[in-house]
């Protein structure tokens, strides 16, 4: 069940730019995992590039997008516009995932996806992450990368569009974690990759 787990790949970051920024970089390699498998391991390569993905988005929505608004110039109009970017995204990805890598579509979808993610991820980091950087101190840093690390542990492992906000990730995105969960662990000891 370590697949259920936040990424240990980086757990140790305490910086929560430092994370997302790791984490960014994960899941390129994904990516790059899931286009290169064999269609037998490609299934579960997507499998972990969508918790990477769900639960990643999901943390920056309850937790930095929410302190980067208050904190840095612009902040509402920037975030807005990651919102909106991980809408488009979380669309796609909820698409893919109910396919699954079977698709005859897969491939060329993924490459929409890739250009998507890769987009959203380089706006974060130029628009929101620097700025975040340069307004925070190492101390709010470290409390955010905890509270991220925190709502990592608990958020949905599937991609759920319209709960881009705090909000409304807090008031269904516990149900919907344990019932992604209840589906994951079922789907495994089915012996389903997805």
């Amino acid at each position: 069940m370590a697949d259920q787990q936040p990424m240990p790949e980086t757990m140790d970051q305490d910086d929560v730019i430092d994370l997302l920024l790791a984490q960014h970089a994960l899941i390129r390699d994904l990516f790059d995992e899931v286009e290169q498998a064999s269609d037998k391991q490609r299934a579960e390569a997507f499998t972990r590039l969508v918790r990477l993905l769900a639960v990643h988005e999901t943390a920056e929505e309850e937790v930095v997008h929410p302190y980067a608004r208050r904190k840095i110039d612009g902040g509402e109009g920037v975030v807005e516009d990651r919102l909106a970017e991980e809408n488009q995204a979380k669309q796609l990805l909820m698409e893919m995932d109910e396919k699954g890598p079977e698709a005859a579509d897969f491939l060329e979808k993924l490459t929409l996806l890739r250009g998507a993610v890769t987009a959203h991820a380089r706006s974060e980091e130029r628009y929101e992450f620097m700025q975040l950087r340069a307004h925070t101190s190492p101390a709010e840093r470290k409390t955010l990368a905890v509270g991220v690390k925190a709502a990592e542990a608990m958020a949905p492992t599937h991609p759920h569009p319209g709960t881009e906000s705090a909000t409304k990730n807090m008031l269904v995105g516990t149900p919907v974690a344990m019932m992604d969960r209840a589906r994951d662990v079922i789907r495994q000891a089915m012996g389903k990759a997805r």
